[in-house]
Parts: structure tokens; sequence; C-alpha cells
């Protein structure tokens, strides 16, 4: 399936920063282009900025994993 990012949220830590052990992640929402449906994944932050993944870009998911369309 492929899917378009519409938005990416990143959570606010506060004052208090990203908990111990915890790499920050993403909630990267996507909208199917066939049917239109709407889901939301966790993705770490790093890895989107590897992949190049911005609101606008086209993904797949394969095995929980985003990755960028051509």
């Amino acid at each position: 399936m492929m899917y378009q990012v519409k938005d990416i949220w990143e959570p606010d830590f506060g004052c208090e920063g990203i908990p111990d052990g915890q790499e920050p992640c993403c909630d990267v929402i996507l909208e199917d282009r066939d049917s239109g449906k709407v889901q939301t994944i966790r993705v770490p932050d790093a890895e989107l900025y590897q992949k190049e993944i911005i609101v606008g870009s086209l993904v797949t998911v394969q095995d929980g994993k985003l990755l960028k369309s051509e």
C-alpha cells in the first residue's frame, strides 16, 4: 500500500527532556492513497531524517518500518 505523510508530530517533553533510555520518536500520520484511511505510526526521529521523510512524502510500510518511495 502507498501512503502519503500528512503530518509529523514531535512530542513535547517540557523542561524534563526525553526520559533516560528512550529514543526520540515522532507520530507520523499516514493517509492510504487508495482508500483515504488515516493511521498513525510511531517512528524514531533519526530514521525520518536518515530516510528524508517529510510531510508530503510518499511511503510504504514494511514490517512496521517506513520506506520512502521514489
